[in-house]
């Protein structure tokens, strides 16, 4: 990671060091939220006196606040418009308030992120979507986006990457495509219904990239082994199968469709039938299809046809264990280091890295 100098004089500007202003932009940036063990991890410093002017000085100018909550306790909230200006993100939302889970889920990022400082980020929804769009070439339509509906007197916004997720860039030469690694912050959640509707959100870009990584981030290896068979039948058996099969199963589902038999479809069938009517749509296909639906084209000579687009791949998946995310009190730093500290558990890996 590459920190701009410029940002980092800004802040500084407000009264903090340059490891102190180097920890607020990575709070700022990625989280919004943090705990005072983030930043002694970050800045190698001992529970004490340094860590307690640092949180007394945000406090005392009014750019955090701590926030408690029951059976829980509590963080430290970034939220000073002042601050964000000052580094050009006044808009990000990580300055308003939000759930327990939101929260978590912003920890468990912020750790990663302090674990993995030696990659490239894409930091902003800006820079983003300058990527995929200038850089590759996309349309915006296969982007992953959310609707937020406006008030009385203002349109709807369309947001890209809302979930904020670190999306890591590896650049290995000149003459190579940048490799993506895209990931998934699971704080501790019940069930993966979560990371499949994730997933689900991000599928029509994965179809356009040939080679990616995918990193599932959490603070328990619970879910791992579930989460690479989840990845495994959404995302990696569909994208690695033969094409002509897909075809075929949209040409069934559509004939049925425009036959009005709405019983032999289920759920699924109708949701994957409108998302290969996007992919699958032109001349060519047209023209197949209505061949195929008049029984001028056999299934044989069909997958003959499209054989030679069977696609050429290499998705790889990984898990990354970071430390167990723990809420504090407020008097922790005084308290000594066993309210806020790191879990000790032999599990937890602090310097997890993405998969390359």
């Amino acid at each position: 990671m590459t920190f701009n100098d410029q940002h980092i004089a800004a802040i500084q500007t407000l009264g903090y060091t340059p490891d102190e202003a180097r920890f607020l932009y990575l709070v700022a940036v990625h989280s919004g939220y943090f705990v005072p063990r983030q930043f002694l991890t970050f800045s190698g410093a001992k529970w004490g006196k340094r860590s307690n002017n640092f949180t007394g000085k945000l406090e005392s100018r009014g750019h955090v606040t701590w926030r408690e909550y029951d059976r829980t306790g509590g963080v430290y909230h970034l939220f000073s418009k002042t601050l964000y200006r000052y580094i050009g993100k006044e808009n990000l939302r990580n300055r308003r308030r939000h759930s327990v889970e939101f929260i978590r889920t912003r920890l468990v990022l912020l750790d990663f992120v302090l674990a993995n400082l030696g990659f490239d980020y894409l930091e902003t929804e800006t820079e983003k979507v300058a990527f995929f769009c200038e850089t590759l070439g996309l349309p915006r339509k296969v982007l992953p986006a959310k609707t937020y509906e406006g008030g009385p007197r203002s349109e709807p916004t369309l947001r890209y990457f809302v979930d904020k997720f670190p999306l890591l860039v590896e650049r290995r030469d000149a003459s190579s495509s940048p490799v993506v690694t895209f990931s998934y912050v699971d704080p501790g959640q019940a069930s993966l219904a979560g990371f499949a509707n994730h997933l689900h959100a991000y599928l029509p870009l994965f179809r356009q990239l040939e080679t990616f990584s995918f990193l599932y981030i959490a603070n328990s290896p619970v879910h791992f082994a579930d989460a690479e068979r989840c990845f495994s039948a959404l995302i990696r058996a569909p994208l690695e199968a033969d094409v002509s099969s897909e075809i075929l199963r949209y040409f069934r589902l559509r004939n049925a469709w425009e036959q009005k038999k709405y019983g032999s479809l289920s759920a699924i069938d109708v949701e994957w039938l409108k998302e290969a009517t996007r992919r699958f749509h032109g001349d060519h296909f047209e023209g197949s299809y209505h061949a195929w639906a008049s029984g001028a084209l056999t299934e044989q000579a069909l997958r003959a046809e499209f054989e030679q687009l069977r696609p050429n791949r290499n998705l790889k998946f990984a898990s990354c264990l970071v430390a167990a995310t723990r809420f504090g009190r407020r008097n922790s730093v005084q308290d000594g280091e066993g309210a806020l500290h790191p879990s000790s558990s032999p599990e937890v890996s602090p310097a997890a890295s993405p998969p390359r």
